[in-house]
């Protein structure tokens, strides 16, 4: 029997799992919504608010934080569905693939950051 549900490839495989870990998956989708709003607000708020000599420095900055954000946000709904598919397959969770990449886009504006300060 299929599931009314969308999106299909998740809720007609397997069983339904407790309800306790489909709403832990839900909150960590959301919490990684709230993130990608933090960069981009950051990134923002760099280009905004940036100081004056340092153009190009705070643009590659100011991008470096809106691509995070719209990479982490992109990348929550697949996360989700691929979490919540293998709990209903009962499968091991995927790897958080996302996590290596915001660090080092986060260390990459860190430094970035650093240097506007110093120059």
């Amino acid at each position: 029997m299929t599931s009314r549900r969308w999106p299909g490839f998740v809720y007609d495989a397997g069983d339904e799992p407790d309800a306790r870990f489909t709403l832990a998956n839900e909150r960590t989708f959301l919490a990684w919504i709230r993130t990608s709003l933090g960069l981009m607000a950051g990134g923002v708020a760099v280009e905004a608010l940036g100081y004056p000599g340092h153009g190009a420095l705070r643009t590659v900055l100011a991008v470096s934080l809106l691509l995070a954000g719209v990479l982490c946000a992109g990348t929550a709904f697949f996360r989700w569905a691929a979490a919540e598919r293998a709990m209903r397959l009962g499968q091991p969770l995927p790897g958080p693939f996302l996590l290596p990449v915001l660090g080092a886009v986060l260390v990459l504006a860190g430094l970035l950051a650093v240097l506007m300060v110093l120059l």
